[in-house]
């Protein structure tokens, strides 16, 4: 069976196109997932202002709920968001150089089996 000759007889240690287009799509999903963090992050960090900035009125409006409680929601909404936005933004370099450093061994990969074939 090994014997049979296949298109892809001599460049089976090469990339492809669709290999290198596999690549560039992890990165877009990588930036992609990075920027869901930011919106989250945006998100339960303006929800937190909005909860410090209208205390006064969630208090009166919402009998069970005291000033400071709704306070102490809006500041904990705030620190969430500022932890989501640090904890996506470590996520994504990681992943980036991750992704970096495969590739970089993938070109230096073509460029020896290049120069084997050349010679």
């Amino acid at each position: 069976m090994s014997d049979e000759p296949t298109p892809y007889k001599g460049v089976e240690n090469q990339l492809i196109l669709r290999d290198h287009l596999a690549a560039d799509r992890t990165i877009l999903a990588n930036e992609r997932t990075f920027l869901a963090y930011i919106r989250t992050a945006l998100t339960l960090f303006v929800a937190g202002l909005s909860f410090v900035h209208f205390k006064d009125i969630f208090s009166t409006q919402v009998a069970i709920f005291s000033s400071h409680v709704v306070e102490v929601i809006g500041i904990i909404f705030i620190l969430l968001g500022i932890a989501t936005f640090f904890v996506g933004l470590v996520r994504y370099r990681r992943m980036r150089t991750l992704i970096y450093k495969i590739k970089q061994a993938e070109l230096k990969a073509e460029l020896k089996l290049g120069e084997k074939d050349t010679l």
